[in-house]
């Protein structure tokens, strides 16, 4: 839910400790991955650019699982402290994942990569019974011959070679204490010594601490320098790798390792961490290549060198099923464009239709905004400080018909699909640059792709060199797409996709949250609500309703403050004062509300 690495800060003598919340679906997931990627090979993972991270080395992960099957020869005991070398933690109370109970000769494990839990019932020395079970209601699901145990954590590591890592780090500490202290650097070495004896000692009796991480190149025996173990190692020399939006994704590889190692020079600098913390990094571009087997990249608008790396085999997906052709493009002089803007945009708004304008800065998309309000148009502005939340639901709105024109800068170029809008305006469109680049062009266009009648409008006095490309391009397109659906008979027609349910309260998480203390403070049990409120956000976050997710998440997050837990710092909310008296405490649930007023009011 929530990650911030460690950072120092020398101008201000700041250090700012590693924070994060972990989801724990989100984990069970990862963990899932993993232990699928080492069991089977049909296997489909979708994950983000931080694939390229430092992962736990895949040889050490497989040397770690735990095989079992019915009639199998070992001890109760013998299980436990296997089980125990895997992270997972004893727990008689709650079966909770990554946990384990043990009652007689029965023991009940929640692995920390499925949803229901392993029972084994052991003879004596001998596994008598394998099950899975439903971990709330206890009841058994089914009978198993076989079972495989996976570590619950990704880093693990077998007790020899953490012994052995342990006495590499104590060398490497000694070293750098000796360094620090030949250049007068006294209090970063007493600092280095403090973090890092700390450390070692949570390693030999916990066999883990916080940050272990940053002990990877001595764990897995790496050579300095070396490239780290990532989750692209579990994969099988014959992967498929697929590359989306790789104009924006392919140099993000890079960009990432340059900032990962700007900070932690920083850390290693003022004795924070030790020197090998270097190399618990994101790979290199060169490195993330040499991982690359089969690999397609997928684009509307590709950069040259991903057209170079694919050596011309350029497969054009041009043809839509629905038939519908590239949008129209107009192009109008600058003189009189707002004037020509409204014109045309009014007559959208008539038939019901959406309509996109671009500027080039953020002051002309709120100067504009007002002036088309001011004369009765509905319109909003979308740009770079808004909330990224809060810009899924004004993108909403949108298309619900709350507004008909939104204005925006760089964020309406992709990744939106917005079927109700027939028509884009860029204004200002010869004004060569970033923004107004032929990949800019091509993209922006795309936003009236959906529909049947969209249309461009290019304002421009002069025919620039992308102007012209954006021009060629287009006309290539529609003439392959009207070629196609003369040959196959097709009638285009607009795409139709039911606008999903938004925020519940829309963008009135902390609003909310308040109001259900304000309002009911005397009667609330504040615990019980939480537990409530954070079901809820997992049956959201399981049936794909993360925007709802996400208010209840807000509204957890408040709750939370109000009565002094804990959470990360994601926002400066003040905390609610809550009052109690001694009676009888209701949960939300037996609370009058009214949610379904607020639900219509907002």
């Amino acid at each position: 839910d929530y990650y911030q690495p460690e950072a120092y800060l020398p101008q201000t003598d700041t250090f700012i400790e590693k924070d994060s919340s972990i989801n724990d679906e989100i984990e069970r997931l990862r963990l899932s991955t993993t232990s699928s990627l080492v069991s089977r090979r049909d296997v489909i993972v979708v994950a983000s650019v931080s694939c390229i991270y430092g992962l736990g080395s895949k040889e050490d992960y497989e040397a770690m699982m735990i095989p079992l099957k019915v009639g199998e020869s070992i001890s109760r005991d013998q299980f436990l402290h296997r089980l125990v070398d895997l992270q997972y933690e004893r727990n008689d109370v709650a079966l909770i994942p990554g946990k384990f109970r043990v009652r007689g000769d029965t023991v009940e494990i929640t692995p920390a990569y499925i949803e229901e839990g392993i029972r084994l019932e052991f003879f004596g020395d001998e596994v008598d019974q394998i099950s899975r079970f439903d971990p709330l209601t206890g009841n058994r699901i089914e009978s198993l011959e076989y079972v495989t145990f996976y570590p619950s954590k990704q880093f693990v590591t077998p007790r020899a070679k953490m012994k052995k890592a342990i006495l590499s780090i104590r060398e490497e500490l000694s070293d750098r204490i000796a360094e620090f202290e030949k250049e007068g650097k006294l209090l970063e070495a007493q600092r280095i010594k403090m973090r890092t004896e700390y450390d070692l000692e949570m390693m030999e009796e916990m066999g883990f601490c916080s940050g272990i991480e940053n002990y990877s190149r001595h764990i897995s025996g790496r050579p300095p320098g070396s490239k780290p173990y990532t989750l692209l190692d579990f994969f099988p020399d014959d992967y498929l790798l697929v590359i989306d939006e790789s104009h924006a994704t392919v140099p993000q590889v890079g960009g990432m390792y340059a900032g990962d190692r700007s900070r932690k020079t920083v850390l290693v600098e003022h004795g924070f961490r030790l020197p090998s913390a270097l190399d618990n990094r994101p790979l290199g571009f060169e490195e993330f290549q040499s991982h690359q087997a089969q690999t397609i990249y997928v684009s509307a608008t590709p950069a040259h060198r991903e057209l170079e790396w694919a050596k011309n085999q350029v497969v054009e997906q041009i043809v839509r099923p629905t038939g519908l052709i590239d949008p129209e493009i107009i192009v109008r002089p600058l003189k009189g464009q707002i004037d020509d803007l409204i014109e045309e945009a009014r007559k959208r708004v008539e038939l019901k239709e959406r309509v996109l304008v671009t500027t080039l800065t953020k002051r002309t998309a709120e100067e504009l905004t007002d002036y088309l309000s001011e004369i009765g148009i509905e319109v909003r502005y979308l740009h770079s400080e808004i909330d990224a939340i809060e810009r899924v639901e004004i993108l909403r709105g949108l298309r619900q018909g709350e507004f008909d024109v939104l204005v925006g800068i760089n964020l309406l170029r992709e990744g939106l699909d917005l079927p109700e809008v027939s028509m884009v305006a860029i204004l200002d469109a010869d004004k060569e640059g970033y923004l107004r680049s032929t990949t800019s062009l091509v993209q922006t266009a795309g936003r009236a792709a959906r529909h049947l009648n969209g249309k461009v409008y290019l304002y421009a006095d002069v025919m620039t060199r992308s102007i012209k490309a954006f021009l060629a391009i287009s006309q290539y397109r529609r003439e392959k797409q009207c070629e196609h659906n003369k040959k196959h008979g097709i009638t285009p027609r607009s795409v139709s996709r039911a606008v999903e349910d938004g925020l519940v309260y829309r963008m009135q998480g902390k609003k909310q949250a308040n109001q259900i203390l304000n309002e009911t403070a005397e009667n609330l049990d504040v615990t019980e609500t939480i537990n409530e409120l954070e079901v809820e956000m997992q049956e959201a976050s399981v049936n794909l309703e993360f925007e709802k997710a996400a208010l209840l998440r807000d509204q957890v997050r408040e709750l939370k403050r109000s009565v002094g837990i804990e959470v990360p710092a994601t926002s400066s909310t003040t905390p609610t004062k809550v009052s109690y008296r001694t009676k009888k405490k209701k949960s939300r649930r037996t609370v009058q509300l009214k949610r379904s007023t607020k639900r219509n009011s907002t």
